[in-house]
């Protein structure tokens, strides 16, 4: 069973240095879609962070996936993760939540 999180991205260096890496983390991010973990992903406006949302088995799973993310691996951002119960949801969303 696994449980849906929202991952707060946020940059510790300026964006353009952010921007140096966006592809790597863009390619990391692809994975987790690939093994139909991630929902969502982007940057926040302001551009100061980002928002994932995806699918992990528990708390610990999400940090492990978000200390494999080459933004965190070259000190250029850290997540906060959030688990939240998606009580209501649209129903386009029923098979991805319970995947």
């Amino acid at each position: 069973m696994s449980a849906l999180f929202v991952c707060m991205v946020d940059y510790l260096q300026p964006y353009e240095k952010v921007q140096e890496v966006l592809a790597s983390h863009r390619e990391y991010l692809k994975k987790g879609y690939e093994k139909g973990i991630l929902l969502a992903s982007g940057p926040r406006n302001p551009k100061d962070g980002g928002i994932i949302i995806g699918r992990f088995k528990d708390k610990a799973d999400a940090l492990a996936f978000s200390k494999q993310d080459p933004f965190c691996l070259q000190n250029l951002a850290e997540y906060r993760i959030f688990e939240f119960e998606p009580v209501l949801h649209a129903e386009i969303l029923t098979s991805f939540l319970e995947q």
